[in-house]
């Protein structure tokens, strides 16, 4: 299918713009294209249309496309076979459970990692030892520190590291197991999170500084609302 000059300059604008407001714009195609599966548009086992369709369909350039297509294709939605065209997985059900979480949407993430760290942090109160006190105030340093680089990556790494301490401060080794493998999904929300830079993690850091408080003088109640506040400020 032929784009013309005059499109594809339309498209590369659009693209532009998004990426000035901060906004990653094949977010917003793997969205569009997990809604149409999920309505049957693109049914199970079928090909989705070539690139230059689904360019045409969601009014997006061709590297949106790949970049969505490669999101959907390592989350286990869509199949990527070379030489034969991309398909929807016919046995979405039996994604493992990983994949599952890979394909969920952001609030439904922010849901499920309520449920888990409000019982570590009630646990946390209760059971942290001295060391692992230590352990989750080095890791809050290490989170500060890294604001104060303007370093985006090394503010994820460090933010999950103090979380994962609270975790291993709960007393439960398989809580704390369960919540290092969401780790890894929630890694990944950091990444596709609007282009803010070090911001978000600059305007909660007292939040955690108040929920490490809280935890240090064994207020579990005071604890939950500061948890609380940094899970409505992760949008």
């Amino acid at each position: 299918m032929f784009i013309s000059t005059s499109k594809r300059l339309s498209l590369k604008i659009t693209e532009i713009i998004v990426c000035l407001y901060g906004m990653k714009l094949y977010d917003k195609i793997v969205e569009q294209l997990k809604s149409d599966i999920r309505s049957g548009k693109f049914k199970a086992g079928e090909k989705i249309p070539p690139e230059p369709e689904l360019m045409k369909l969601y009014g997006v350039g061709r590297s949106t496309i790949r970049e969505a297509i490669k999101t959907l294709s390592m989350s286990g939605i869509l199949k990527v076979q070379q030489g034969s065209g991309t398909s929807v997985n016919t046995n979405l059900d039996g994604l493992n459970m990983e994949q599952k979480l890979r394909r969920a949407d952001f609030d439904d993430i922010n849901s499920v990692r309520s449920l888990l760290e409000t019982e570590i942090v009630r646990l946390a109160t209760t059971h942290a030892s001295p060391k692992q006190l230590k352990d989750i105030a080095k890791s809050l340093d290490q989170r500060k520190a890294a604001i104060q680089a303007e370093n985006p990556q090394a503010c994820a790494d460090a933010d999950i590291a103090f979380h994962l301490a609270i975790a291993n401060a709960a007393a439960n080794p398989v809580l704390a197991d369960l919540y290092y493998h969401f780790t890894l999904i929630m890694r990944n929300f950091f990444q596709a999170r609007e282009n803010q830079g070090i911001s978000q993690f600059a305007m909660n850091h007292h939040l955690h500084e108040q929920l490490l408080a809280d935890i240090q003088q064994k207020r579990p109640k005071q604890a939950l609302v500061s948890l609380q506040k940094i899970l409505n400020s992760n949008y």
